[in-house]
C-alpha cells in the first residue's frame, strides 16, 4: 500500500488542470495563425518581385487612361525631376501590385483560419463575401481605369493654354510619381467605396440594419458620400462626382439587396413556424 502511494502521481489542482487543458489548443491556434501569416507574406513577396520586374510594363498600362484623354494626336510625355524618383515609383508600383494580386491568397488564408470555428451555415454565408469583396474592388478599379481617370485627365488637359502674342504657353507635363499617386489614390478610393453593398448586406445578415432604416437615412448618406468623395479624390469636381454618383447608385442597390435578405428571412421563419405548427398538430392528434 505504501509503495503504491509513493508511486502514484501527485494530483494537480483544478486550476492547473484547466490551464494545461487550454494550453494545447491555444498553441495549436497560434501555430496555425503563424503558418497562415507566413503563406500570405510569401504570396505578397512573390507578387512584389514579379510586379517589380514588370513595373515598366504595368506603368505603361496605367498610362492608357491618360492616352485616351489626350487623343492620338498628342505625344505622351512624363518627367521625373530626381534621379531616384522613377525607381521609387517602380517600388511603389510593385507594392501596389502585390497588394492587389495577392489578395485572393490572403483572403483564402483568412477563410481557412476562421472556417473551422464556424458552423456549416456560417461558412456558406461567409465564403461568398470574400469573393464579393474582391469582385467589387475589381469593379471599382475598372471604373477608375475606363471612366473616372479619363474624365479627370480630360479636365486637367483642358486647363492648358496655347501660346501666342503676349500669351505664355502652359502645357501639362506630369511627373511619373504624381501620376502614379493619382491613379493609385483613385483606385483605392473607388475600391473602398464599391464595398458598400458588401458591408451593408453583411450588416443586414446579422440583423444590425434594415432596408427601412437605410431609406430613412438616405439624405444623410448623400451628404456623407459627397464628403467622403471630397476627402478621397483630388480637389476637382469631376473626380468627386465620378466617385459620388456610382457610390449613391450602389447605396440604392444595397437597399434592394437588404430588402431581398429580409424577404428571405421572413420566408424561412414562416416555413419553420409552419413546420413546427404541423408537428405540434400531428402530435396532438396522435
Amino acid at each position: 500500500m505504501r509503495g503504491r502511494r509513493m508511486n502514484a502521481p501527485d494530483k494537480k489542482p483544478d486550476g492547473e488542470d484547466e490551464i494545461d487543458a487550454s494550453r494545447a489548443p491555444l498553441m495549436d491556434h497560434l501555430i496555425e495563425l503563424r503558418s497562415r501569416l507566413i503563406k500570405s507574406a510569401i504570396a505578397f513577396v512573390v507578387m512584389m518581385v514579379i510586379c517589380f520586374a514588370g513595373a515598366r510594363y504595368i506603368y505603361n498600362v496605367l498610362l492608357w487612361p491618360y492616352a485616351l484623354a489626350a487623343g492620338d494626336s498628342v505625344e505622351l510625355k512624363l518627367i521625373f525631376t530626381a534621379p531616384q524618383e522613377f525607381l521609387i515609383t517602380q517600388i511603389k508600383l510593385a507594392l501596389f501590385g502585390a497588394a492587389f494580386f495577392s489578395f485572393p491568397v490572403v483572403a483564402g488564408q483568412i477563410y481557412a483560419f476562421v472556417a473551422p470555428g464556424l458552423y456549416r451555415h456560417e461558412r456558406r454565408a461567409f465564403a461568398p463575401y470574400l469573393v464579393a469583396t474582391w469582385f467589387c474592388f475589381l469593379l471599382g478599379a475598372a471604373f477608375v481605369y475606363f471612366v473616372a481617370m479619363p474624365m479627370a485627365m480630360r479636365f486637367f488637359l483642358s486647363m492648358q493654354q496655347m501660346g501666342g502674342e503676349g500669351v505664355a504657353e502652359i502645357s501639362l507635363l506630369p511627373r511619373v510619381s504624381e501620376y502614379l499617386s493619382l491613379i493609385m489614390a483613385l483606385i483605392f478610393a473607388f475600391g473602398i467605396c464599391f464595398q458598400l453593398p458588401v458591408i451593408l448586406t453583411l450588416l443586414a445578415k446579422v440583423g444590425i440594419i434594415g432596408s427601412q432604416g437605410l431609406k430613412d437615412k438616405r439624405r444623410y448618406a448623400i451628404v456623407g458620400v459627397f464628403v467622403l468623395a471630397a476627402v478621397l479624390t483630388p480637389p476637382d469636381v469631376i473626380s468627386q462626382f465620378a466617385l459620388a454618383v456610382p457610390t449613391l447608385a450602389l447605396y440604392e442597390l444595397s437597399i434592394y439587396l437588404v430588402r431581398m435578405i429580409e424577404k428571405q428571412r421572413q420566408a424561412d421563419e414562416a416555413a419553420s413556424t409552419g413546420t413546427s405548427g404541423g408537428s405540434a398538430a400531428d402530435s396532438s392528434a396522435g
